[in-house]
Protein backbone atom coordinates (compact mmCIF):
# COMPACT_ATOMS: atom_id res chain seq x y z
CA UNK A 1 0.00 0.00 0.00
CA UNK A 2 1.59 3.47 -0.96
CA UNK A 3 1.38 5.96 1.48
CA UNK A 4 1.29 9.73 1.16
CA UNK A 5 3.07 11.74 3.63
CA UNK A 6 0.62 14.31 5.98
CA UNK A 7 1.55 17.01 8.21
CA UNK A 8 0.68 17.53 11.54
CA UNK A 9 -2.68 15.58 11.28
CA UNK A 10 -0.63 12.69 11.68
CA UNK A 11 0.32 13.49 15.11
CA UNK A 12 -2.89 13.97 16.05
CA UNK A 13 -4.35 10.77 14.53
CA UNK A 14 -1.21 8.67 16.72
CA UNK A 15 -2.42 10.87 19.79
CA UNK A 16 -5.74 9.10 19.15
CA UNK A 17 -3.85 5.67 18.79
CA UNK A 18 -2.04 6.47 21.61
CA UNK A 19 -4.91 6.60 24.01
CA UNK A 20 -5.84 2.74 23.00
CA UNK A 21 -2.62 0.94 22.74
CA UNK A 22 0.38 -0.38 25.40
CA UNK A 23 3.67 -0.26 25.66
CA UNK A 24 5.65 -1.64 22.51
CA UNK A 25 8.51 -2.93 21.34
CA UNK A 26 9.96 -2.77 17.52
CA UNK A 27 12.26 -4.56 15.79
CA UNK A 28 13.57 -2.23 12.68
CA UNK A 29 16.59 -3.66 10.14
CA UNK A 30 18.00 -0.69 7.98
CA UNK A 31 21.02 -1.64 5.45
CA UNK A 32 23.76 -0.88 8.29
CA UNK A 33 24.04 0.68 11.37
CA UNK A 34 25.54 4.17 12.18
CA UNK A 35 29.63 3.64 12.23
CA UNK A 36 29.58 6.35 15.57
CA UNK A 37 27.08 7.14 18.37
CA UNK A 38 29.27 10.64 18.20
CA UNK A 39 26.65 12.98 15.78
CA UNK A 40 29.68 14.96 14.78
CA UNK A 41 32.17 12.15 13.75
CA UNK A 42 30.40 12.04 10.45
CA UNK A 43 27.71 13.72 8.51
CA UNK A 44 25.74 10.92 7.19
CA UNK A 45 22.27 9.69 6.90
CA UNK A 46 23.25 6.57 9.50
CA UNK A 47 24.28 9.44 11.54
CA UNK A 48 21.40 11.38 11.78
CA UNK A 49 18.78 8.83 12.06
CA UNK A 50 20.76 7.75 15.44
CA UNK A 51 21.12 11.43 16.52
CA UNK A 52 17.31 11.53 16.31
CA UNK A 53 16.64 8.77 18.53
CA UNK A 54 18.99 9.50 21.65
CA UNK A 55 19.68 13.03 20.92
CA UNK A 56 17.15 16.40 20.11
CA UNK A 57 17.83 19.20 17.91
CA UNK A 58 17.27 22.99 18.40
CA UNK A 59 14.13 22.18 15.82
CA UNK A 60 13.46 19.82 13.40
CA UNK A 61 12.02 19.86 9.86
CA UNK A 62 8.06 18.61 10.04
CA UNK A 63 6.67 16.20 7.06
CA UNK A 64 5.77 19.29 5.27
CA UNK A 65 9.19 21.02 5.71
CA UNK A 66 7.92 23.51 7.92
CA UNK A 67 10.13 24.21 11.23
CA UNK A 68 9.13 22.29 14.77
CA UNK A 69 10.09 23.65 18.50
CA UNK A 70 11.88 21.15 19.75
CA UNK A 71 14.89 21.87 22.45
CA UNK A 72 14.68 25.53 21.49
CA UNK A 73 10.84 26.04 21.97
CA UNK A 74 10.68 29.65 20.48
CA UNK A 75 13.25 31.88 18.64
CA UNK A 76 12.93 35.76 17.09
CA UNK A 77 14.90 37.62 14.77
CA UNK A 78 17.65 40.52 16.81
CA UNK A 79 18.81 42.08 13.66
CA UNK A 80 19.88 41.21 9.77
CA UNK A 81 23.07 39.60 11.45
CA UNK A 82 21.12 37.88 14.89
CA UNK A 83 18.87 34.97 15.45
CA UNK A 84 17.68 34.54 19.59
CA UNK A 85 16.45 31.28 20.64
CA UNK A 86 14.81 30.39 24.18
CA UNK A 87 15.61 26.44 25.83
CA UNK A 88 12.78 24.32 27.08
CA UNK A 89 13.37 24.78 31.07
CA UNK A 90 13.82 21.43 32.89
CA UNK A 91 15.06 19.32 30.07
CA UNK A 92 17.66 16.49 31.04
CA UNK A 93 20.43 14.77 29.86
CA UNK A 94 20.82 10.62 30.09
CA UNK A 95 22.95 11.35 32.40
CA UNK A 96 20.58 13.56 34.75
CA UNK A 97 21.96 16.69 33.83
CA UNK A 98 20.00 19.61 33.33
CA UNK A 99 20.21 20.81 29.94
CA UNK A 100 21.29 24.70 30.00
CA UNK A 101 23.19 27.55 26.96
CA UNK A 102 25.95 25.98 27.71
CA UNK A 103 25.46 23.22 26.26
CA UNK A 104 24.59 24.54 23.18
CA UNK A 105 27.55 26.60 23.18
CA UNK A 106 30.26 23.84 24.05
CA UNK A 107 28.22 21.59 21.12
CA UNK A 108 28.60 24.45 19.00
CA UNK A 109 32.06 25.09 19.38
CA UNK A 110 32.92 21.27 19.24
CA UNK A 111 30.84 21.28 15.65
CA UNK A 112 32.62 24.36 13.93
CA UNK A 113 35.79 21.65 14.36
CA UNK A 114 34.08 18.90 13.10
CA UNK A 115 35.63 17.89 9.37
CA UNK A 116 32.47 16.88 7.59
CA UNK A 117 30.10 20.18 9.70
CA UNK A 118 32.41 23.12 9.79
CA UNK A 119 31.04 23.70 6.19
CA UNK A 120 27.26 24.42 7.36
CA UNK A 121 28.48 26.87 9.76
CA UNK A 122 30.90 28.65 8.07
CA UNK A 123 28.83 31.62 7.89
CA UNK A 124 28.52 31.89 11.50
CA UNK A 125 30.58 34.31 13.54
CA UNK A 126 29.33 32.97 17.18
CA UNK A 127 27.04 31.00 19.43
CA UNK A 128 26.48 34.35 22.17
CA UNK A 129 25.19 32.82 25.53
CA UNK A 130 22.61 35.39 27.16
CA UNK A 131 21.42 33.38 30.26
CA UNK A 132 20.75 29.76 30.87
CA UNK A 133 18.36 29.25 28.78
CA UNK A 134 18.65 31.85 26.05
CA UNK A 135 21.32 32.14 23.60
CA UNK A 136 22.04 34.36 20.10
CA UNK A 137 23.29 32.55 16.79
CA UNK A 138 25.30 35.38 15.28
CA UNK A 139 26.16 35.25 11.17
CA UNK A 140 28.78 37.30 9.80
CA UNK A 141 26.66 38.71 7.34
CA UNK A 142 22.81 38.31 6.79
CA UNK A 143 22.15 34.64 5.57
CA UNK A 144 19.09 33.00 5.03
CA UNK A 145 19.52 29.65 6.23
CA UNK A 146 20.06 30.25 10.01
CA UNK A 147 17.06 27.94 10.80
CA UNK A 148 17.86 25.46 8.22
CA UNK A 149 21.17 24.92 10.17
CA UNK A 150 19.94 24.93 13.53
CA UNK A 151 18.70 21.47 12.78
CA UNK A 152 21.80 20.08 12.87
CA UNK A 153 22.36 21.46 16.54
CA UNK A 154 22.20 18.40 18.65
CA UNK A 155 22.99 19.58 22.08
CA UNK A 156 25.37 17.68 23.56
CA UNK A 157 26.03 17.08 27.62
CA UNK A 158 29.43 19.07 28.57
CA UNK A 159 29.66 17.80 31.75
CA UNK A 160 29.22 14.16 30.52
CA UNK A 161 31.56 14.93 27.51
CA UNK A 162 34.37 16.56 29.23
CA UNK A 163 37.41 15.09 31.14
CA UNK A 164 40.14 13.25 30.00
CA UNK A 165 38.73 9.19 29.28
CA UNK A 166 41.09 6.03 29.86
CA UNK A 167 43.44 6.41 27.17
CA UNK A 168 44.45 9.62 28.66
CA UNK A 169 42.43 11.73 25.83
CA UNK A 170 39.80 14.87 25.65
CA UNK A 171 36.67 12.91 26.33
CA UNK A 172 35.25 15.33 23.25
CA UNK A 173 37.65 14.50 20.91
CA UNK A 174 36.64 14.52 17.66
CA UNK A 175 38.30 11.93 15.46
CA UNK A 176 36.86 10.45 12.37
CA UNK A 177 37.03 6.27 12.91
CA UNK A 178 39.26 7.04 15.96
CA UNK A 179 37.58 4.69 18.32
CA UNK A 180 36.83 7.62 20.69
CA UNK A 181 34.91 8.54 23.77
CA UNK A 182 32.06 10.38 21.96
CA UNK A 183 31.93 7.87 19.02
CA UNK A 184 31.33 4.62 22.22
CA UNK A 185 29.65 6.79 24.99
CA UNK A 186 26.26 8.81 24.72
CA UNK A 187 24.31 11.30 26.78
CA UNK A 188 21.76 13.24 25.23
CA UNK A 189 18.04 14.60 25.56
CA UNK A 190 16.65 11.90 23.16
CA UNK A 191 13.69 9.59 23.43
CA UNK A 192 16.02 6.78 23.66
CA UNK A 193 18.94 5.46 25.25
CA UNK A 194 21.40 3.26 23.77
CA UNK A 195 20.99 0.21 26.33
CA UNK A 196 23.61 -2.11 23.86
CA UNK A 197 25.67 -1.63 20.55
CA UNK A 198 27.57 -4.27 18.98
CA UNK A 199 29.29 -2.66 15.92
CA UNK A 200 27.76 -4.55 12.38
CA UNK A 201 25.56 -6.97 14.71
CA UNK A 202 23.21 -4.85 16.89
CA UNK A 203 22.10 -1.63 18.40
CA UNK A 204 19.57 -1.99 21.14
CA UNK A 205 17.61 1.74 22.65
CA UNK A 206 15.56 1.97 25.64
CA UNK A 207 12.87 4.89 25.98
CA UNK A 208 14.32 7.11 28.31
CA UNK A 209 11.91 7.61 31.16
CA UNK A 210 12.83 10.99 31.88
CA UNK A 211 12.32 12.52 28.02
CA UNK A 212 10.76 16.13 28.38
CA UNK A 213 8.22 15.58 25.72
CA UNK A 214 5.82 14.40 27.81
CA UNK A 215 3.41 15.30 25.05
CA UNK A 216 4.58 12.74 22.65
CA UNK A 217 2.29 9.78 21.20
CA UNK A 218 5.52 7.20 21.31
CA UNK A 219 4.55 3.92 22.68
CA UNK A 220 7.64 2.30 21.77
CA UNK A 221 9.54 1.55 24.90
CA UNK A 222 12.08 -0.66 23.41
CA UNK A 223 13.86 -0.39 19.27
CA UNK A 224 16.25 -3.37 18.56
CA UNK A 225 18.50 -2.20 15.27
CA UNK A 226 20.13 -5.08 13.29
CA UNK A 227 21.97 -4.16 10.44
CA UNK A 228 20.75 -6.23 7.08
CA UNK A 229 23.02 -5.54 4.10
CA UNK A 230 21.59 -8.30 1.81
CA UNK A 231 18.26 -6.58 0.23
CA UNK A 232 15.89 -9.88 0.10
CA UNK A 233 16.79 -11.05 3.18
CA UNK A 234 15.99 -7.77 4.92
CA UNK A 235 12.55 -7.96 2.97
CA UNK A 236 11.65 -11.75 3.81
CA UNK A 237 12.77 -10.51 7.56
CA UNK A 238 9.46 -8.08 7.02
CA UNK A 239 7.72 -10.70 5.88
CA UNK A 240 8.14 -13.28 7.93
CA UNK A 241 7.61 -11.29 10.98
CA UNK A 242 10.95 -11.68 11.97
CA UNK A 243 11.22 -7.71 11.93
CA UNK A 244 8.55 -4.38 12.27
CA UNK A 245 10.10 -1.93 9.91
CA UNK A 246 12.88 -2.22 7.14
CA UNK A 247 14.40 0.94 4.97
CA UNK A 248 15.55 0.44 2.19
CA UNK A 249 13.11 -1.43 0.11
CA UNK A 250 14.69 -1.60 -3.36
CA UNK A 251 12.72 -1.56 -6.11
CA UNK A 252 12.63 -5.09 -7.06
CA UNK A 253 10.79 -5.77 -4.24
CA UNK A 254 8.24 -3.10 -3.78
CA UNK A 255 5.55 -5.42 -5.18
CA UNK A 256 6.34 -8.18 -2.88
CA UNK A 257 5.58 -5.84 -0.30
CA UNK A 258 2.53 -4.68 -1.62
CA UNK A 259 1.14 -7.98 -2.29
CA UNK A 260 1.62 -8.75 1.31
CA UNK A 261 -1.56 -8.95 3.88
CA UNK A 262 1.01 -8.45 6.58
CA UNK A 263 3.08 -5.45 5.77
CA UNK A 264 2.52 -1.33 4.54
CA UNK A 265 5.16 0.15 1.57
CA UNK A 266 5.71 3.32 2.34
CA UNK A 267 7.34 5.62 -0.44
CA UNK A 268 8.15 8.96 -1.17
CA UNK A 269 9.78 11.08 -3.72
CA UNK A 270 13.48 11.66 -3.01
CA UNK A 271 16.04 14.17 -3.14
CA UNK A 272 19.46 12.17 -2.73
CA UNK A 273 21.74 13.06 -5.90
CA UNK A 274 23.68 9.61 -6.95
CA UNK A 275 26.52 10.62 -8.41
CA UNK A 276 29.98 9.90 -9.94
CA UNK A 277 32.84 12.24 -9.09
CA UNK A 278 36.09 12.42 -11.48
CA UNK A 279 39.57 12.96 -9.70
CA UNK A 280 41.84 15.24 -11.47
CA UNK A 281 44.35 15.10 -9.29
CA UNK A 282 45.14 11.26 -9.63
CA UNK A 283 43.89 11.11 -13.71
CA UNK A 284 45.17 13.80 -16.15
CA UNK A 285 42.45 13.04 -18.75
CA UNK A 286 39.78 14.41 -16.41
CA UNK A 287 41.48 17.87 -16.30
CA UNK A 288 40.04 18.22 -20.03
CA UNK A 289 36.38 19.50 -20.17
CA UNK A 290 35.79 17.45 -23.41
CA UNK A 291 36.64 14.03 -21.71
CA UNK A 292 34.57 15.04 -18.71
CA UNK A 293 31.84 15.94 -20.78
CA UNK A 294 32.73 12.62 -22.99
CA UNK A 295 31.52 10.57 -19.52
CA UNK A 296 28.69 12.34 -19.25
CA UNK A 297 26.77 11.26 -22.66
CA UNK A 298 28.30 8.02 -22.32
CA UNK A 299 25.97 6.96 -19.32
CA UNK A 300 22.32 6.29 -19.91
CA UNK A 301 20.84 7.75 -17.01
CA UNK A 302 17.33 7.22 -17.71
CA UNK A 303 18.44 3.89 -18.74
CA UNK A 304 19.56 2.98 -15.13
CA UNK A 305 16.47 4.34 -13.72
CA UNK A 306 14.27 1.95 -16.19
CA UNK A 307 16.23 -1.35 -15.47
CA UNK A 308 17.96 -1.32 -12.37
CA UNK A 309 16.00 1.26 -10.34
CA UNK A 310 12.43 0.05 -11.56
CA UNK A 311 11.58 3.49 -11.97
CA UNK A 312 11.96 4.38 -8.76
CA UNK A 313 14.22 7.31 -9.24
CA UNK A 314 14.48 10.29 -11.39
CA UNK A 315 17.39 11.02 -13.96
CA UNK A 316 19.31 14.00 -13.24
CA UNK A 317 21.18 16.07 -15.31
CA UNK A 318 21.87 18.71 -12.56
CA UNK A 319 22.67 19.09 -8.41
CA UNK A 320 19.42 19.89 -6.82
CA UNK A 321 15.33 18.42 -7.85
CA UNK A 322 12.49 20.86 -8.72
CA UNK A 323 11.30 22.27 -5.49
CA UNK A 324 15.36 23.60 -4.62
CA UNK A 325 16.14 26.78 -5.16
CA UNK A 326 18.56 26.86 -8.36
CA UNK A 327 16.46 24.18 -10.21
CA UNK A 328 16.90 25.00 -13.90
CA UNK A 329 14.03 23.58 -16.36
CA UNK A 330 16.37 23.19 -19.09
CA UNK A 331 19.49 20.70 -17.48
CA UNK A 332 18.03 17.29 -18.62
CA UNK A 333 20.13 14.03 -18.68
CA UNK A 334 22.25 13.93 -22.09
CA UNK A 335 22.74 10.35 -23.23
CA UNK A 336 24.67 10.59 -26.52
CA UNK A 337 27.15 7.53 -27.10
CA UNK A 338 27.89 9.49 -30.85
CA UNK A 339 28.67 12.98 -29.51
CA UNK A 340 30.53 10.83 -26.32
CA UNK A 341 32.90 9.16 -28.71
CA UNK A 342 33.48 12.38 -30.63
CA UNK A 343 34.31 14.10 -27.67
CA UNK A 344 36.73 11.31 -26.72
CA UNK A 345 37.84 12.08 -30.27
CA UNK A 346 38.68 15.82 -29.79
CA UNK A 347 40.22 15.47 -26.28
CA UNK A 348 43.04 13.15 -27.86
CA UNK A 349 41.87 9.90 -26.10
CA UNK A 350 39.54 7.92 -28.69
CA UNK A 351 42.14 5.01 -27.44
CA UNK A 352 40.83 5.31 -24.04
CA UNK A 353 42.71 4.67 -21.17
CA UNK A 354 42.20 2.69 -17.61
CA UNK A 355 40.92 3.95 -14.27
CA UNK A 356 39.80 2.53 -11.08
CA UNK A 357 36.46 3.19 -9.52
CA UNK A 358 35.32 2.76 -5.97
CA UNK A 359 31.58 2.15 -4.83
CA UNK A 360 30.01 1.18 -1.53
CA UNK A 361 27.37 -2.35 -1.83
CA UNK A 362 25.30 -1.67 0.60
CA UNK A 363 24.73 2.22 1.00
CA UNK A 364 22.65 3.59 -1.60
CA UNK A 365 19.73 1.66 -3.64
CA UNK A 366 21.41 -0.85 -5.86
CA UNK A 367 24.80 0.96 -5.51
CA UNK A 368 26.91 -1.66 -6.59
CA UNK A 369 24.72 -2.76 -9.42
CA UNK A 370 24.28 1.11 -11.03
CA UNK A 371 28.57 1.02 -10.73
CA UNK A 372 28.76 -1.93 -12.75
CA UNK A 373 26.57 -0.18 -14.94
CA UNK A 374 28.21 2.86 -15.69
CA UNK A 375 31.59 0.91 -15.61
CA UNK A 376 30.16 -1.28 -18.41
CA UNK A 377 28.90 2.28 -20.58
CA UNK A 378 32.48 4.21 -19.98
CA UNK A 379 33.87 1.16 -21.96
CA UNK A 380 32.18 2.19 -24.80
CA UNK A 381 34.03 5.21 -24.94
CA UNK A 382 37.41 2.71 -24.56
CA UNK A 383 37.42 3.71 -20.48
CA UNK A 384 38.61 0.48 -19.38
CA UNK A 385 37.14 0.55 -15.42
CA UNK A 386 38.93 -1.44 -12.59
CA UNK A 387 35.73 -1.31 -10.16
CA UNK A 388 35.95 -2.41 -6.34
CA UNK A 389 32.66 -2.10 -4.39
CA UNK A 390 32.79 -2.59 -0.73
CA UNK A 391 30.58 -2.54 2.22
CA UNK A 392 29.62 0.91 3.71
CA UNK A 393 32.20 0.51 6.82
CA UNK A 394 35.57 -0.08 4.63
CA UNK A 395 33.68 2.66 1.73
CA UNK A 396 34.06 5.81 3.72
CA UNK A 397 37.53 5.73 5.15
CA UNK A 398 38.57 4.34 1.51
CA UNK A 399 36.50 7.86 0.10
CA UNK A 400 38.10 9.89 2.45
CA UNK A 401 41.65 9.17 1.18
CA UNK A 402 40.43 9.42 -2.68
CA UNK A 403 41.33 5.56 -2.81
CA UNK A 404 40.59 5.61 -6.35
CA UNK A 405 39.77 7.71 -9.85
CA UNK A 406 36.51 7.61 -10.05
CA UNK A 407 34.04 7.33 -6.60
CA UNK A 408 30.61 7.23 -5.67
CA UNK A 409 28.91 9.55 -3.32
CA UNK A 410 25.25 10.53 -2.89
CA UNK A 411 23.73 13.18 -1.39
CA UNK A 412 20.82 14.96 0.03
CA UNK A 413 21.10 18.60 0.93
CA UNK A 414 21.54 18.94 4.61
CA UNK A 415 19.86 22.11 4.38
CA UNK A 416 16.90 21.31 1.81
CA UNK A 417 19.00 23.65 -0.85
CA UNK A 418 21.27 23.12 -3.59
CA UNK A 419 24.31 25.44 -2.49
CA UNK A 420 24.64 23.29 0.19
CA UNK A 421 25.49 20.46 -2.90
CA UNK A 422 28.10 22.77 -4.14
CA UNK A 423 29.08 23.94 -1.03
CA UNK A 424 29.99 20.03 -0.21
CA UNK A 425 30.71 18.49 -3.92
CA UNK A 426 31.87 20.59 -5.99
CA UNK A 427 33.59 23.49 -3.93
CA UNK A 428 36.92 23.55 -4.09
CA UNK A 429 38.35 22.20 -1.24
CA UNK A 430 39.46 24.17 2.00
CA UNK A 431 40.34 22.25 5.02
CA UNK A 432 39.47 25.79 6.96
CA UNK A 433 35.91 26.27 6.07
CA UNK A 434 34.83 22.40 5.25
CA UNK A 435 33.86 23.56 1.59
CA UNK A 436 34.52 20.61 -0.33
CA UNK A 437 34.90 18.29 1.83
CA UNK A 438 33.54 15.45 -0.11
CA UNK A 439 34.83 16.64 -3.34
CA UNK A 440 37.00 13.72 -4.25
CA UNK A 441 37.36 14.88 -7.81
CA UNK A 442 39.51 17.77 -6.93
CA UNK A 443 36.94 19.98 -9.33
CA UNK A 444 37.66 23.23 -8.38
CA UNK A 445 36.08 26.71 -10.18
CA UNK A 446 36.54 29.58 -8.19
CA UNK A 447 33.97 31.91 -10.24
CA UNK A 448 31.14 29.24 -9.20
CA UNK A 449 32.06 29.50 -5.66
CA UNK A 450 31.86 32.66 -5.71
CA UNK A 451 28.32 32.83 -6.92
CA UNK A 452 27.38 30.56 -3.78
CA UNK A 453 28.68 32.64 -1.60
CA UNK A 454 26.85 36.01 -3.19
CA UNK A 455 23.98 33.37 -2.92
CA UNK A 456 24.82 32.47 0.48
CA UNK A 457 24.15 36.40 2.02
CA UNK A 458 20.87 36.98 -0.31
CA UNK A 459 18.04 37.13 1.70
CA UNK A 460 15.78 38.01 -1.50
CA UNK A 461 14.65 34.29 -2.52
CA UNK A 462 14.21 35.41 -5.68
CA UNK A 463 17.39 36.73 -6.09
CA UNK A 464 19.18 34.06 -4.77
CA UNK A 465 17.51 31.16 -6.75
CA UNK A 466 18.98 32.99 -9.90
CA UNK A 467 22.39 32.86 -8.58
CA UNK A 468 21.92 29.25 -7.78
CA UNK A 469 20.68 28.70 -11.33
CA UNK A 470 23.47 30.19 -13.00
CA UNK A 471 25.68 27.97 -10.52
CA UNK A 472 23.87 24.76 -11.97
CA UNK A 473 24.10 26.21 -15.64
CA UNK A 474 28.00 26.45 -15.47
CA UNK A 475 28.31 23.00 -13.37
CA UNK A 476 26.13 21.25 -16.49
CA UNK A 477 28.45 22.90 -18.79
CA UNK A 478 31.70 21.88 -17.33
CA UNK A 479 30.55 18.54 -16.72
CA UNK A 480 32.28 19.18 -13.36
CA UNK A 481 30.80 15.81 -11.92
CA UNK A 482 28.63 12.96 -13.35
CA UNK A 483 24.81 13.11 -12.42
CA UNK A 484 22.68 9.79 -12.32
CA UNK A 485 19.38 10.34 -10.32
CA UNK A 486 17.89 11.41 -7.41
CA UNK A 487 16.91 8.56 -5.46
CA UNK A 488 13.57 7.61 -3.96
CA UNK A 489 12.75 6.31 -0.49
CA UNK A 490 11.31 3.21 0.64
CA UNK A 491 9.98 1.76 3.92
CA UNK A 492 8.47 -1.44 4.97
CA UNK A 493 6.18 -1.72 7.96
CA UNK A 494 4.26 -4.47 10.06
CA UNK A 495 0.55 -3.64 9.26
CA UNK A 496 -0.03 -1.62 12.46
CA UNK A 497 3.03 -0.24 13.32
CA UNK A 498 1.83 3.50 11.33
CA UNK A 499 5.20 4.36 10.05
CA UNK A 500 3.34 6.70 7.38
CA UNK A 501 3.36 8.87 10.54
CA UNK A 502 7.11 9.46 11.31
CA UNK A 503 9.12 9.16 7.92
CA UNK A 504 9.98 11.76 5.66
CA UNK A 505 12.54 12.68 3.11
CA UNK A 506 15.13 13.86 4.86
CA UNK A 507 15.34 10.09 5.85
CA UNK A 508 15.44 10.18 9.98
CA UNK A 509 12.14 8.62 10.89
CA UNK A 510 11.15 10.41 14.13
CA UNK A 511 10.62 6.89 16.29
CA UNK A 512 10.41 9.09 19.63
CA UNK A 513 6.73 9.61 17.91
CA UNK A 514 5.70 6.40 16.64
CA UNK A 515 2.48 4.72 17.81
CA UNK A 516 2.66 0.66 17.59
CA UNK A 517 -0.62 -1.38 17.69
CA UNK A 518 -1.18 -4.64 18.80
CA UNK A 519 -0.29 -7.63 16.29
Amino acid sequence: MKKMIKSLAGVALASTLAMSVQAASLKIAYDADPVSLDPYEQLSGGTLQMAHMSFDPLIRWGQDLSFEPRLAEKWERVDDLTMRFTLRKGVKFHSGNTLTAKDVKWTYDRMVNSADYKAIFAPFAELKVIDDYTFELVTKKPYPLVLNSATYIFPMDSQFYSGQDDKGRDKGLIKKHGDTFASRNISGTGPYIVSDRQQGVKLQYKRFDGYWDKKSPGNVDDITLTPIKENATRVAALLSGGVDFIFPVPPNDHKRIERSDKADLITLTGSRLISFQLNQDRVEAFKDKRVRQAIVHAINNEGIVKKIMKGFATAAGQQGPVGYAGFVDDLKPRYDLKKARQLMKEAGYEDGFTVTMMAPNNRYINDAKIAQAVASMLNRINIKVDLKTMPKAQYWPAFDERAADIMMIGWHSDTEDSANLTEYLTACADANTGWGQYNSGSYCNESIDKLVKVAGTETNLDKRAKLLQEVEKELYQEAAYVPLHWQNLAWGARKGVNAEEVVNIMNFPYLGDLVVSEK
